[in-house]
């Protein structure tokens, strides 16, 4: 005898709405195809094998029973789920890609990048988007080493090369040394020392690298050190007073503004007051389906990366996304 699991199968599922919805094994066989003995023999097969009631055959009419009813309904949503799942099949099968996870760096925006994935999941793909944020070397680890697909906001040396990887430039960041505007070093009236900047601990974000140590910029040696898991709680620890330390200029902008931070000058400044970000992605045709080629696309346009670097300027958050490259359906290779 087969087993409930074998037994539950679409075309049998389809049988018993038919019945269910006739009211009758006569009219359903005629709907069908089929003989009513064959049909009222298709059944007593299932509830053999279900150990149940399907149909109450009391009076002149085929009424499921409760059971049936559930089984029914559990059939429905598994059959619409095979329906999906065959559509993106097919859809997988004309060059789009399963699946398509993108690292981003800290410091990017994730609202714009939420704002593309909107307008990504807008042509239907059957796609299924993965976003992870990690920090400095950690976005280029998780490209090589096989957990993303693209990666926005990669801190690379100068010179660097892998056959494996394609990178271009997505724009630079400027940082600000900046305090409490409580801090003792706010009062300061001249460029700062390191001596000034040695009695003080450093707030720092912890690079999310898991292969290596990690890169550590804009330090001392043997300044007290802080340590954070972001950007923005970095931000908010040198508002409060816990520490001191470089600030992307974009994201603090308006702090230094009102008031809360106060930028500084350093004697000695560190390389870290430029940021050169780069978006990068594994390189060869295979690898390339629609769903990369649509976000390289985007993010080849001057607006997207400006975007991305610095948030929507004021006064584009309502109406169509300036920064969204149209024609995006195009199945055309991303422009060098």
């Amino acid at each position: 005898m087969p087993s409930a699991s074998n037994i539950i199968t679409p075309a049998n599922i389809r049988l018993l709405q038919t019945v269910a919805e006739q009211g009758s094994f006569s009219r359903a066989a005629r709907l069908l195809g089929l003989v009513p003995s064959a049909l009222s023999y298709r059944v007593r097969q299932l509830e053999e094998t279900l150990d149940l009631l399907l149909f109450d055959r009391s009076g002149r009419q085929a009424r499921p029973t409760e059971a049936t009813m559930e089984l029914l309904r559990e059939g429905k949503r598994l059959l619409e789920e095979m329906d999906s799942i065959t559509q993106r099949i097919r859809r997988v099968a004309t060059g789009w890609e399963p699946h398509l996870t993108i690292v981003v760096e800290n410091l990017l925006d994730m609202g714009v990048v939420l704002e593309l994935c909107e307008a990504f999941y807008a042509l239907q793909p059957p796609t299924r988007i993965k976003i992870r944020e990690e920090v400095m070397t950690g976005t280029i680890e998780a490209l090589t080493g096989g957990q993303a697909d693209l990666a926005l906001g990669v801190l690379l040396d100068e010179g660097y090369a892998n056959p494996h990887i394609e990178h271009r430039p997505l724009g630079a960041i400027e940082f600000v040394y900046a305090v409490a505007a409580h801090h003792p070093l706010a009062s300061v009236d001249r460029p700062l020392l390191p001596e000034d900047l040695m009695s003080y601990r450093a707030v720092v974000v912890a690079d999310s690298v898991h292969r290596s140590d990690g890169r550590s910029v804009g330090l001392l040696t043997g300044q007290a050190l802080f340590t954070v898991p972001d950007m923005a709680t970095k931000i908010a620890a040198q508002i409060r007073g816990l520490g001191v330390g470089y600030l992307p200029d974009n994201m603090v902008r308006p702090h230094l503004q009102e008031g809360r931070l106060v930028a500084k000058t350093l004697a000695q400044p560190s390389r870290i007051t430029h940021f050169n970000s780069r978006y990068a992605w594994h390189r060869g045709r295979q690898q390339q389906g629609r769903a990369l080629q649509w976000w390289l696309q985007q993010i080849a346009s001057p607006v997207t990366r400006q975007a991305l670097l610095f948030g929507r300027m004021a006064g584009q958050d309502a109406g169509p996304k300036p920064f969204l490259v149209k024609g995006s359906k195009s199945r055309r290779q991303p422009p060098e």
